[in-house]
């Protein structure tokens, strides 16, 4: 029977998708067939369906998704019975639970929906749809006294009707309330009690949404203006200096258009970063002449000005009425929101309360959310030398939401808070660090004047070479004040790891530095070295190789069983080239015989199960594969290549292997995703016993 979990509430305005999403990072974890049901539905686009198809690439045709609509319902219940309109949502959920796995089910959201006993009839859907319930509690504005019992008192109405109450979450308390509310139910309640606080962000609209209902115009700015957060609003009216000292940061700036220093002086601010804003928002349809717009976008391109042309009184009530929603267009603030869940919920424990198998297959998507979750729960510090470079910002941004680690941005201090504020990024927490400037820079030369003295640098020399950001970043790993290092979305590949060969250096065990990349196919991970590093290693390189990606791929649950590839199988070839992998088999079964490895084996005998059973049908290796050891660097890399464009394999690396502590090389054409991924495999690295220096 397909598994189901039911998030339900108990009345509106308990920001329940913020759980809805946390359970679906949660399933999606797990297994790869996850299935969306919900039972009532109002006219209109379904913001947060969208939001899940979007993120979590559902294939799931939209019309599957719903049951029927609320005026359908009211009607059906009022005319035929409940008991009638209980049996046709239950058909119409089986019809999607039986091409899932999973099923997550949307309850009904309690807003002018028209039914009698709401909570009564999730509760008996809930029942009849063999799912278990999580109910939601709201708590903004409330007392911790009035949470707590309405905490209780929705537990008992549900338990009392039968479901299987897998846990409850209370959310969006007042941050000082969380803890004693969260003690006190602990204590009150039989199963666990997860409280999340208020997140103002989550309740803040994007200047997009505040252009779309207030039909504003657009006068300047970019998408990723449009998508910032308002999280306060300032309202102009007093002189320049006064005005200033009311910004606060992420703030809309709302002023007639015609008060030209306001807004000027508002993105001046903005640029200094002191505060960034989120924009500005001009009334009475007045616009600042030309010559001021133009002198507005040079101080502050992409910050978005729109304008409406209402007074500033009536504009007010119509953005106080205002709160932001999760959807497709809002990613940022679903990162927040995962941040907050994951944060605040005991995921693992929730997860084994839900007793969902894991599946045999791994997806892309499994893979990337094992490694969020691997780097979170040991936190470490990463130091990015790229610190201005939008890329990284944006991963940044998305590494903060999530609290996945700690960071360190190298760079011109006030170039990153600018760039930073034209990206609407909020760096709180963040370390910022001018190699140029800082006050490490001396003992960081003597350092490394010390390690490079053999080949005659001096302190005068060194002095200038730490200013480099990946050798201040290198330093910085080195000397324990950060756990590791990621670059290389704008320096090469020697840049970025030339540093950690003259610093950090190889372990004892290892005789080289190498690479892999995990390659995620549609239903596994794959482990490919080296494609990167080493050109042409000779046998022992190409053994040390293979064990070192042995270890790489069990660090991330890629169990290894090592292909050591060739064009050859077996005893089948002979020549030089199959005997450098021949030998290099035999150095590893040698060294490590509890490693399960075959060569040289040709791909197709490495990775199919029917070839394998004809070439080598005795292997406990051949045709299930999971660590392909490349004979060059020429092979590796033009095969990883052509299985990520060919196959539309996701490729995660390179990973380097063999450093005492990480680094990692970034591609110049990553993606946001690619940096978010190698951050948190660079985390999970570091989490390893450290080796001393």
């Amino acid at each position: 029977m397909t598994r189901s979990v039911y998030v339900t509430g108990i009345d509106r305005g308990d920001g329940r998708q913020v759980v809805e999403l946390g359970v679906m990072e949660l399933l999606t974890r797990q297994v790869d067939r996850v299935g969306v049901f919900r039972p009532l539905v109002h006219d209109g686009p379904d913001r947060l369906f969208d939001l899940l198809r979007t993120r979590y690439r559902l294939s799931q045709d939209a019309s599957t998704v719903y049951g029927m609509d609320y005026h359908e319902a009211s009607a059906l219940q009022a005319e035929r019975g409940t008991d009638e309109l209980v049996s046709q949502l239950v058909d119409r959920f089986h019809a999607v639970a039986r091409d899932y796995e999973v099923v997550l089910v949307l309850g009904t959201d309690f807003a002018a929906t028209q039914l009698p006993d709401e909570l009564a009839l999730n509760a008996r859907l809930a029942n009849e749809f063999g799912a278990s319930v999580i109910p939601v509690v709201g708590g903004k504005g409330q007392s911790a006294e009035s949470v707590r019992s309405e905490a209780r008192n929705a537990f008992r109405a549900y338990d009392g009707l039968g479901c299987d109450v897998l846990a409850m979450v209370v959310n969006r308390v007042a941050g000082e309330d969380r803890e004693v509310i969260a003690e006190r139910l602990k204590a009150r309640l039989p199963v666990p009690c997860y409280v999340l606080p208020d997140e103002p962000a989550l309740a803040a609209p994007t200047v997009a949404q505040i252009k779309h209902a207030l039909g504003a115009s657009v006068v300047l700015g970019d998408d990723a203006g449009l998508a910032r957060d308002a999280l306060d609003f300032v309202f102009g009216g007093a002189m320049l200096p006064n005005f200033l000292n009311a910004l606060t940061p992420g703030c809309l700036v709302v002023t007639p258009g015609d008060r030209a220093d306001l807004v000027v002086g508002a993105l001046a601010a903005h640029s200094a970063g002191t505060p960034p804003i989120a924009g500005v928002l001009l009334t009475l349809n007045e616009r600042p002449s030309d010559e001021i717009l133009t002198l507005a976008a040079r101080l502050a391109p992409g910050t978005p000005v729109i304008s409406v042309p209402g007074n500033s009184f009536p504009t007010a009530t119509e953005l106080f009425a205002l709160e932001g929603k999760l959807n497709a267009a809002t990613p940022r603030k679903a990162e927040t929101a995962l941040g907050l869940f994951e944060r605040h919920v005991d995921t693992a424990d929730l997860l084994k309360r839900v007793s969902v198998a894991r599946s045999g297959r791994v997806t892309p998507m499994m893979f990337e959310h094992e490694l969020i979750e691997q780097a979170r729960a040991d936190r470490r510090r990463v130091v990015l030398p790229e610190g201005s470079e939008e890329r990284v910002l944006r991963a940044a941004d998305v590494l903060l939401r999530r609290d996945v680690c700690d960071l360190t941005l190298l760079g011109d201090v006030e170039v990153i808070r600018k760039k930073a504020a034209d990206l609407g990024i909020a760096l709180a927490g963040t370390q910022l660090i001018d190699p140029a400037t800082s006050e490490l820079r001396d003992s960081f030369a003597e350092k490394y004047a010390t390690l490079r003295a053999h080949k005659g640098v001096t302190v005068e020399l060194a002095y200038d070479v730490v200013s480099d950001v990946n050798y201040f970043g290198t330093l910085m790993v080195q000397e324990g004040l950060a756990d590791g290092m990621v670059s290389g979305s704008v320096h090469s590949t020697a840049a970025t790891i030339r540093p950690a060969f003259e610093i950090i250096k190889t372990k004892p065990d290892a005789s080289i530095v190498s690479s892999v990349f995990f390659m995620c196919l549609a239903d596994r991970v794959l482990v490919y070295g080296d494609c990167a590093v080493n050109p042409d290693p000779n046998a022992e390189q190409l053994a040390d190789i293979a064990v070192q990606s042995a270890a790489t791929a069990a660090r991330f649950g890629v169990d290894p069983r090592i292909a050591m590839l060739s064009y050859s199988t077996g005893t089948s070839g002979s020549g030089a080239d199959v005997d450098k992998v021949r030998e290099a088999t035999k150095l590893v079964r040698e060294a490590h015989p509890e490693l399960r490895i075959e060569g040289p084996i040709q791909y197709d005998a490495a990775v199919e199960p029917s070839v394998a059973a004809t070439k080598l049908p005795d292997s406990e290796v051949a045709g299930q594969a999971t660590v392909l050891i490349f004979p060059d660097l020429n092979t590796g890399n033009n095969t990883y290549k052509a299985v990520q464009r060919s196959a539309g394999a996701v490729a995660v690396g390179p990973v380097l292997q063999g450093l005492r502590k990480p680094v990692n090389d970034l591609s110049r054409g990553a993606l946001v995703s690619d940096i978010v991924n190698t951050v948190a495999i660079t985390a999970i690295q570091s989490q390893a016993q450290e080796i001393p220096a």
